[in-house]
């Protein structure tokens, strides 16, 4: 356990961020997750809708610092290449 003050305060904020970006990661699974089911049952219109959100999703994890731009760029790239797949278009 910490004894200075600062080190207190700097556990008690990445206790908060830590609990702030897991959610955040643990919605980008889900929204990716859902976006693949809508695709495999063949649904493009629902497909891309939530490919679109998942997307805009993964970016915003960019700018909150939870993903590197590298990380989110794969996983767009690789989001969009497997809904394509599934759609075969």
């Amino acid at each position: 356990m910490a004894n200075i003050k600062s080190q207190i305060k700097r556990n008690r904020q990445n206790e908060k961020r830590n609990h702030r970006n897991k959610g955040l990661r643990s919605e980008l699974k889900t929204r990716v997750k859902n976006t693949l089911a809508a695709a495999e049952a063949g649904d493009a219109d629902q497909a891309q809708e939530l490919s679109r959100q998942a997307q805009k999703r993964i970016d915003m994890a960019v700018t909150k610092g939870v993903l590197h731009k590298n990380t989110a760029a794969r996983r767009k790239a690789k989001l969009v290449r497997d809904v394509t797949e599934l759609l075969g278009s």
